[in-house]
């Protein structure tokens, strides 16, 4: 099925603001546009139930319900039990209160895996627990490719290893990777696995529950929401793992692994995500089905469309001299987030586009590791151009006639 992109825009204000006409967005990595149910629930939040939630009083009791609306929702679509999805101020925070808490369940001499493909927020929290006397082993990456390799990962694996990190697609190579084949081998060398999606997530929610790994996050303002961390964390690892939490709260599985409380507003206007899923498959599909195959089907049409408008980005780069493209040159098994190393900054590229009208970024994008892995200039970094499934092919040529006269 096509996407009917009018309908999709018409559900984001960004499209229809003044300010922003004629103007193409290619840096959706570093944060989407926001739909409107989610701007509509949080301004209802702050002028309505601005007050401390699950208190006997009418505002209270429904701003508490909203919150709780959303991660029941939210968990729906992912395929998890409700209390298996836990809101943090960011993935970033989310990543370190966790390996605070694998820094107490482990024991010196035990080990995890982690990968240089990651950003940094999904590796530089776990490397830090080798101060504690724990084996921090690196899964690296193809030095020409990007790409992990599975042969690799088998060759880290022993009795010793009890959590593998890595991420859903790299935020700079933009491969996806396969989690449910990594999740089965740590899963049978016997350790935990965590996957950071926030990279992948923009692009069509995961079916966690099916895709299988302990951990899965991202990052709701990627994602059309507000500014808050997604975490799911199964309950087998997170009753196991110590309570970061209040005293208080270590009997509740979305609260022990949060201690900073994240904002109420901003958790209840999460099942505007929500909202915008069923109205997406209400209006392109219809008919019966639970969250998790709605939130499946949509996810599917969203891939169908970005693949479909990033073959000819792809073809359009891949062969110039002065362009070396990072990842793989075929759309499908990648997302829509494309780096080009240059032979100058790629911020400096980035602001010849914006003349265009194109939004793109430049630099490293805390994917450091995997940049100098490649080969690639840290200090230049790359230019990055990343779109999601409101991208039009009109935004496409327009990008495609900037970077003729800007490469």
């Amino acid at each position: 099925m096509t996407i009917d992109t009018a309908w999709v825009r018409a559900q984001f204000p960004a499209f229809a603001e003044p300010s922003l006409q004629g103007q193409a967005f290619f840096e959706n990595a570093g944060g989407s546009y926001t739909c409107q149910p989610v701007i509509d629930r949080l301004t209802r939040f702050y002028t309505q139930r601005k007050v401390q939630p699950y208190a006997p009083y009418e505002a209270s009791q429904l701003g508490g319900q909203e919150m709780d609306e959303a991660r029941r929702r939210m968990a729906a679509i992912l395929g998890v039990e409700t209390d298996e999805l836990s809101f943090g101020p960011s993935t970033t925070q989310n990543t370190y209160v966790l390996a605070q808490a694998f820094g107490q369940l482990l024991a010196p001499g035990e080990a995890i895996i982690v990968t240089n493909q990651d950003h940094e927020a999904n590796t530089g929290p776990w490397r830090r627990l080798a101060d504690r006397g724990i084996e921090v082993r690196e899964w690296c990456v193809d030095p020409e490719t990007g790409a992990l390799n599975t042969d690799d990962l088998e060759n880290l694996l022993d009795e010793h290893v009890r959590l593998v990190c890595f991420p859903h697609c790299s935020n700079v190579v933009g491969q996806i990777n396969p989690v449910v084949e990594i999740t089965a081998l740590a899963h049978a060398a016997g350790a935990f696995v965590c996957v950071d999606g926030v990279s992948y997530a923009p692009h069509g929610f995961a079916d966690v529950g099916n895709l299988g790994p302990d951990i899965y996050l991202f990052s709701a303002y990627k994602t059309f929401g507000p500014h808050q961390g997604l975490m799911v964390i199964r309950r087998a690892l997170g009753n196991l793992l110590p309570n970061q939490g209040h005293v208080f709260n270590g009997d509740t599985l979305y609260k022990r692994l949060t201690p900073a409380g994240p904002d109420h507003a901003q958790i209840a206007a999460s099942a505007g995500m929500a909202d915008y899923v069923d109205a997406f498959y209400a209006h392109h599909i219809g008919g019966d089905a639970d969250a998790a195959a709605r939130g499946a089907a949509v996810h599917d049409m969203m891939r169908d469309h970005e693949t479909g408008l990033l073959q000819p980005l792809l073809d359009a780069v891949k062969d110039r001299n002065s362009v070396r493209l990072i990842g793989p040159s075929e759309a499908v098994g990648r997302a829509p987030t494309v780096a080009m190393a240059l032979n100058r900054p790629g911020l400096e590229a980035a602001t010849e586009l914006a003349k265009h009208g194109i939004m793109a970024g430049g630099g490293d994008f805390y994917a450091g590791r995997a940049l100098t892995a490649m080969g690639v200039d840290e200090g230049k970094g790359v230019l990055r151009l990343s779109f999601t499934h409101y991208t039009t092919k009109d935004e496409i040529d327009q990008l495609l006639n900037a970077l003729d006269d800007v490469l």
